[in-house]
């Protein structure tokens, strides 16, 4: 209170703390203007121009290999050399590696002592037959003429015959032996690892002084010596909207897109309509054959399909590109979406046309290429600093 007891005004302690609030939210508002907010990008792709075909089904997928092997050795050893590098053609019988053969040398070398012995006593057996059987005719004459008994002959005779089962079991022996040669051939054969295809080294798994074995035991043990891919196997896996699939035929014409190559468009064709349905996606794969083969075509890069049909004659061309369904955002009633350009997001009013399975055509107000918010946040506003996340441009 003041000398004459009036209580003073709180006007300008409420102002001063409002000024505070004020100020305190416009510095927060500041900072947070300051702070870029962090999206996934997508590329505009424009659709198809041909004159005779129209795109009626847009789809995404990756190249992929229908001949691909992970080559190991078929028996457990250790790795003195590996002659190949990723990148490296290879041909078929190429040898790729080859393990310790020390251990499947002796044992080779070993059955092929006891494949000699066993031919050589079959050699014995057979000269004994001769022999006996020489003694037996002998015998039987001397017996005829009544110089010797009759079982003197007799068991000559038997001795004969003893014989020449003698010499059958000494071939059967000679055979084993030689089959044990064979197989002591195959797994010193196996110390050698070849290419079993014309291809491409895309992964060298191990290196010399490691053990492989064609089973996984675990430790430290490599199960693949190296990844081959044949690259004129290469084609185009894409999943295709169950609502969608009615539209694509065996055979029908399809022009591919790979995200590497925005501006390149390469012919193909699809191969076959796999029957079976992935249930949680609700989509069904279709697979695309490259109709020409490129080095710059790899296994696992994105592409983009548009699957064709005849138009009519005096059609005209579609117009416009495509851009993921989440691109295109409500802002005031109006479609827009957010093209990034120096660091900021651009809003841009679009028209858009017909759904392709996951994309939206855009008829107007973007260009081929662009760079656009594949999800725009709510909060995302024209002019708002970005940054695009690691790996996250399609």
């Amino acid at each position: 209170r003041d000398d004459d007891g009036a209580r003073p005004p709180r006007w300008p302690w409420v102002v001063g703390i409002v000024l505070l609030l004020l100020i305190a939210v416009g510095v927060a508002a500041f900072f947070l203007r300051g702070r870029a907010i962090e999206v996934d990008t997508t590329t505009a792709v424009a659709l198809s121009a041909n004159n005779d075909s129209a795109a009626v089904l847009q789809a995404t997928g990756y190249v992929v290999a229908r001949r691909q092997a992970t080559v190991s050795a078929q028996i457990t050893g250790t790795l003195t050399e590996v002659l190949i590098e990723e990148g490296e053609h290879v041909s078929k019988g190429q040898i790729l590696a080859r393990l310790d053969d020390a251990g499947y040398k002796a044992a080779l070398d070993t059955a092929r002592a006891q494949e000699a012995a066993a031919h050589a006593q079959t050699a014995e057996a057979a000269a004994q037959l001769d022999q006996a059987q020489h003694d037996a005719a002998r015998f039987d004459a001397i017996a005829a003429r009544g110089l010797v008994s009759k079982q003197q002959a007799e068991q000559v005779r038997t001795q004969a015959t003893t014989d020449r089962a003698s010499l059958l079991a000494a071939q059967r022996q000679a055979q084993a032996a030689a089959a044990q040669v064979a197989g002591a051939q195959v797994n010193y054969d196996y110390t050698v690892v070849r290419a079993p295809f014309d291809g491409v080294v895309t992964d060298k798994a191990a290196q010399v002084g490691e053990i492989v074995s064609p089973f996984s035991v675990g430790g430290f043990t490599r199960t693949g010596v190296a990844t081959i891919v044949d690259m004129d196997s290469l084609e185009i896996d894409v999943d295709v909207s169950e609502s969608y699939i009615g539209r694509v035929k065996p055979d029908m014409p399809v022009e591919a897109v790979l995200d590497a190559y925005p501006d390149w468009r390469i012919p193909a064709h699809v191969i076959a309509i796999i029957p079976s349905a992935d249930r949680s996606k609700a989509t069904v794969k279709v697979r695309i054959a490259i109709e020409k083969k490129d080095p710059r075509i790899i296994p696992e890069m994105g592409a983009r399909v548009s699957f064709l049909e005849q138009r009519p004659r005096n059609a005209q061309a579609p117009r416009g590109v495509l851009v993921p369904k989440t691109a295109v955002a409500q802002r005031e009633g109006k479609n827009v979406v957010f093209v990034i350009d120096n660091g900021r997001a651009k809003q841009t009013p679009v028209v858009v046309g017909a759904d392709f399975n996951d994309l939206k055509q855009v008829t107007s107000g973007l260009g081929a290429g662009a760079a656009v918010v594949k999800t725009p946040p709510e909060e995302l506003a024209d002019g708002e600093r970005v940054t695009v996340k690691s790996g996250a441009n399609e």
